[in-house]
């Protein structure tokens, strides 16, 4: 992987470029810090033509190694206003990498309005124009792209919300059967993609001659099958593959950190209807096209996603995640799992971000536009956000303009992004993380959740040392292009990251240098985030969340800013020992 594709909207001039020596041990995450901080003026507008669109592939994502399917994409955040990487599954990872890409960079804006498709071949690449797709729901994209470019290419693609340029909005991408859609969601990149005028990227690796060239291939090859094995081995996985990521929603619920009624509580009353138990159940129970135990990229051994069945057994979403049903359930005051799917359906169908829309509408319901528990009014609310009304729109811009707009103070956001499926006051980890880390509230930057049975959730206490080195975790997996559920068999042996990248590059790597590759990330995010003036000194818990205690524990987030403010300072690598 030693391509880098510029492509200029404004001009329509695409060069194809190698990689420098720089460029060479960038990947994914590390990649689009690195890209930003040196091409992206700070202070730019998030949706004006300074900006740049980044699809960067992992360092490993060219290799076997399972679960490398995942996929940078990146920018300025036009929610955050700082630097934003959010990491998707599908299938369209692996062909990007298997034509050898270590990076698409869409840069300027075109001059008027426009409806393009970059398309993506090994024999060359061309801004295709299709106003035909002006509009079209994702699926009616991913439809009418099929008809035009076959059954075999990957895809990328944002719904009416993207082209709208709402902040809410995210990039889809479908598996090989348009069965899943899977999202890079977080943080408004795809209002950033409608900026550029492109409407879908088609990739089509057919053909390719690219061939990995691994610098140890035995080495490379043992240490993927060790990674494998012990992931089939280590109990998580077996939970996962049977219930996925809504798994954990009866824990969530029990620790009194689950989003309920705009975070106003920590528990569901109804929680155990939504829970990953009863996803199984209803999955079984329906059967027809319902699954569990899916994959959401080509060769992982994991397989935490599902296939959710309406009553008839026929697909109602694909998949259903922990997230969105906190979101748009129970921070909702819903709890049918047939409603909160039809929701995420629509709002994968419109094209935006569950989280940041099941967050606006909680907010909208406190404001009264409906009421808590309302599941119709909530699905009208979405699809207002695909036609574009007023309201829509306010929505569809995410929570922090939706209380703005709507005169509320009790707005779950940090850093303009709203808070995910784990209210900090209940697990004051990860209210850590959503200060402190570049990305904003955002728990895959460093989810104290996997913390819960070693150190007190409710206590200030080694929570500030905890979420730093869950971050640079994070930052790690991220640049090498992996699931973050490969982390158990690493946590007992870090070194065999080492292992992964000398197999695959050569680099002796020992677990000071892997720490230090994850830093070199972060500290790259954090002096771009420094430039654009939203450094987490500025940035805050919400009052609320530290003046209103939460039910049913009455904490309150009371980490310390000055120590959260203090987290990076002098940050040496050399003094973490383990991952």
């Amino acid at each position: 992987m030693d391509t880098i594709i510029r492509v200029d909207t404004r001009t329509r001039q695409i060069h194809t470029l190698t990689a420098t020596e720089d460029e060479m041990r960038w990947g994914g995450r590390s990649l689009i810090a690195h890209v930003l901080l040196k091409e992206v003026p700070p202070n730019c507008e998030a949706t004006g033509r300074y900006n740049k669109l980044i699809f960067a592939s992992g360092l490993l994502a060219d290799t076997n190694v399972t679960t490398t399917g995942q996929m940078s994409v990146g920018g300025k955040s036009p929610l955050t206003g700082g630097v934003k990487e959010s990491n998707v599954g599908g299938w369209v990872g692996r062909k990007i990498a298997k034509l050898g890409i270590r990076a698409l960079i869409i840069e300027d804006t075109p001059d008027t309005a426009r409806t393009d498709v970059l398309v993506v071949r090994a024999s060359g690449y061309e801004l295709v124009s299709m106003p035909e797709l002006k509009g079209l729901l994702v699926s009616d994209t991913i439809t009418s792209l099929r008809q035009h470019y076959g059954k075999s290419v990957g895809i990328l693609c944002i719904g009416p919300s993207g082209e709208m340029m709402m902040y809410g909005s995210g990039i889809a991408t479908p598996d090989n059967n348009d069965v899943q859609i899977r999202y890079a969601a977080r943080g408004g990149l795809g209002a950033l993609m409608g900026s550029k005028g492109i409407k879908a990227i088609v990739v089509d690796d057919a053909g390719s001659g690219y061939a990995m060239q691994a610098y140890d291939k035995a080495l490379l090859t043992e240490t993927s099958k060790w990674m494998a094995e012990a992931l089939l081995a280590d109990p998580k996985t077996e939970n996962r593959n049977l219930y996925g990521t809504p798994a954990i929603l009866a824990l969530a619920n029990s620790s009194g950190l689950l989003p309920t009624r705009n975070f106003s509580s920590g528990s569901f009353e109804k929680a155990d209807d939504i829970a990953g138990e009863r996803v199984r159940e209803e999955i079984l129970s329906r059967g027809g096209e319902g699954r569990s135990s899916q994959a959401c990229v080509a060769g992982c051994v994991i397989k935490c996603s599902n296939i959710f069945p309406d009553k008839s057994g026929k697909k109602l979403v694909a998949s259903i995640q922990y997230e969105n049903i906190s979101l748009l359930g129970s921070n909702c005051g819903i709890g049918s799992l047939d409603d909160i799917a039809e929701m995420n359906h629509l709002c994968n169908e419109v094209g935006v971000d569950a989280i940041e829309t099941g967050a606006a509408i909680g907010v909208g319901m406190e404001a009264g536009i409906i009421q808590f528990g309302d599941a119709e009014g909530a699905k009208n609310l979405i699809r207002q956000i695909g036609q574009g009304t007023y309201l829509g729109r306010i929505l569809g811009n995410g929570a922090q303009i939706t209380g703005r707009l709507l005169g509320i103070r009790r707005v779950p956001v940090i850093k303009g992004q709203a808070i995910p499926g784990y209210d900090p006051r209940g697990v004051k980890g990860n209210g850590v993380t959503y200060v402190t880390s570049p990305m904003g509230a955002d728990h895959t930057a460093g989810n104290a959740f996997e913390t819960l049975k070693t150190l007190d959730p409710l206590k200030a206490d080694g929570q500030v040392d905890s979420s730093r080195k869950l971050q640079i975790r994070a930052a790690l997996l991220d640049t090498l292009g992996v699931c973050l559920f490969v982390r158990p068999p690493f946590l007992k042996r870090p070194e065999m990251f080492g292992k992964l990248l000398e197999g695959r590059y050569g680099w002796k790597m020992g677990i000071p240098e892997i720490i230090a590759l994850a830093w070199d990330t972060i500290a790259t995010e954090r002096e771009f985030n420094r430039q654009a003036g939203v450094s987490e000194e500025f940035f805050p818990m919400p009052e609320f969340m530290r003046d209103e205690p939460l039910p049913p524990f009455n904490a309150v987030f009371d980490v310390p800013m000055k120590d959260m403010r203090a987290m990076w300072d002098g940050f040496d690598p050399a003094s973490l020992t383990t991952l």
